[in-house]
């Protein structure tokens, strides 16, 4: 029976890249996916776009096509990755050139777009799905909409001879089910085995997560050689089967509870997991050890994708100030929460308008609140964490400032002080019918 191997090379932008080297030089793999864009990402992303034509793809492009190109291309692996961004037509253009100086002549890349909807949504009514209000509502402050496209425009590109295939915002697991689809020849229909793919893009999508890396647990779920973690390959027949390994030697922990653990990520109806090329069943899936770092992935199924497609609005929604210093030695905690007491009067004080503030210390109550009269721990340090969300720049800066005069203001022997203030972009989200994102492939040759 055939089998396709595929590698996961990234999880998310800032990933790793010695892993996805380590893949194309020893995996021996068909196909390297690079799953590097996050819902907020794409909106900075489009901002970046909008200062400079020439960005708005992964800052990180470059360094990883510099690193994998080469290998790929010797042993004939093929890439994939949602790496353009807001921009995969220039990424694929920085691709070209990266090619052009590492002598690979003849490197055909491709770009796919269509994801870009907001000149479709930005004055439609299209309900937002996490709050009342509409696309339009937000008005001036958009500032991208992008649709979760599905595998097609991958597929034509691979069908096209692409070497490299680079996407804008496409659902994380129609990178690994898109060349599945074109070895295999599934069709567009194919429930079954389109769910099974999907199943087995979900496991792939994270990375070092099924390998151990977001598993481990000292003492719980022990995880050997993290800092040279392996990322993950799976071997996949044409019934949609897989087994998920790693390059042998490599640092990590693939098993039957890691695979559960991502199975089960970000999956809110296992029976309903709604990707734009099916909606995939978890329910039915089973994982069995067959060796070592090698677990047998069976099950999985699907009915008919949904008629509409999830878009990503980025929009400005506020400004954040933030201040922390720190405090060190006897009384730590208690000049700590003297420090966040007189912030809190300050800014009441001096009249910082804010929508909602946190004063916390770090390692003491930053994560889960302390009940009121639950004594404070007694610790050798302590660093304090103010921040403010303002509907203006100068609002938000005032808060750090506060912060920061607690240097000669507040207790004794703070130390370490640091202040931020920033734009917020956040994303909501709509759906609208699919027919209104249609993919298309352009073409780069190095």
């Amino acid at each position: 029976m055939k089998t396709i191997r595929i590698g996961s090379g990234a999880g998310f932008a800032g990933d790793r890249i010695e892993p996805a080297v380590e893949l194309a030089e020893k995996g021996d793999i068909h196909y390297l996916g690079f799953e590097c864009l996050a819902e907020r990402t794409i909106a900075l992303a489009q901002a970046e776009r909008l200062r400079d034509p020439d960005a708005g793809f992964d800052p990180l492009l470059v360094a990883r096509m510099q690193a994998v190109l080469r290998p790929c291309a010797a042993r004939g692996v093929r890439i994939v990755t949602n790496m353009g961004a807001a921009n995969p037509l220039a990424a694929a253009r920085a691709t070209a050139e990266v090619a052009r100086g590492l002598g690979l002549a003849g490197l055909r890349i491709a770009a796919v777009t269509g994801d870009d909807v907001l000149p479709l949504v930005r004055d439609g009514d299209y309900p937002l799905l996490e709050r009342p209000g509409t696309v339009a509502g937000l008005g001036e402050r958009i500032r991208s909409a992008n649709a979760y496209m599905g595998a097609d425009g991958i597929v034509t590109a691979l069908r096209g001879g692409a070497d490299v295939v680079i996407t804008g915002r496409v659902g994380d697991p129609a990178l690994f089910l898109a060349p599945l689809i074109h070895e295999f020849g599934w069709a567009a229909d194919d429930w079954g085995r389109l769910g099974r793919g999907t199943v087995v893009g979900h496991l792939l999508e994270c990375a070092g997560q099924i390998t151990g890396g977001y598993f481990a647990d000292p003492g719980y779920k022990d995880v050997p050689g993290l800092a040279r973690l392996g990322f993950p390959i799976a071997e996949v027949a044409e019934d949609g089967s897989a087994v998920i390994t790693k390059v042998p030697g490599s640092g990590g922990r693939i098993s039957i509870a890691t695979c559960k653990e991502q199975l089960l990520y970000e999956l809110l109806d296992p029976t309903a997991y709604l990707q734009p090329d099916v909606t995939a069943d978890f329910s039915g899936v089973r994982f069995s050890e067959v060796a070592p770092d090698r677990i047998a992935v069976r099950g999985g199924a699907g009915r008919a994708r949904p008629d509409t497609l999830k878009v990503s609005v980025g929009y400005l929604d506020s400004f954040v100030g933030e201040g922390q210093i720190s405090y060190a030695g006897p009384g730590a905690v208690a000049r700590a929460r003297l420090a966040l007491d007189i912030v809190r009067e300050r800014l009441a004080l001096t009249g910082v308008a804010t929508t909602e503030t946190r004063f916390e210390i770090i390692g003491v109550d930053a994560a889960a609140p302390r009940p009121p009269r639950d004594p404070l721990p007694e610790l050798p340090e302590a660093r304090i964490r103010v921040v403010g969300r303002t509907d203006t720049m100068a609002e938000a800066v005032r808060i750090g400032n506060e912060v920061e005069t607690l240097y000669t203001n507040g207790p004794a022997g703070g130390g370490g002080a640091w202040k931020s203030a920033r734009q917020v972009v956040a994303v909501v989200s709509t759906l609208i019918p699919r027919a209104l994102a249609q993919p298309s492939v352009s073409y780069e040759v190095a």
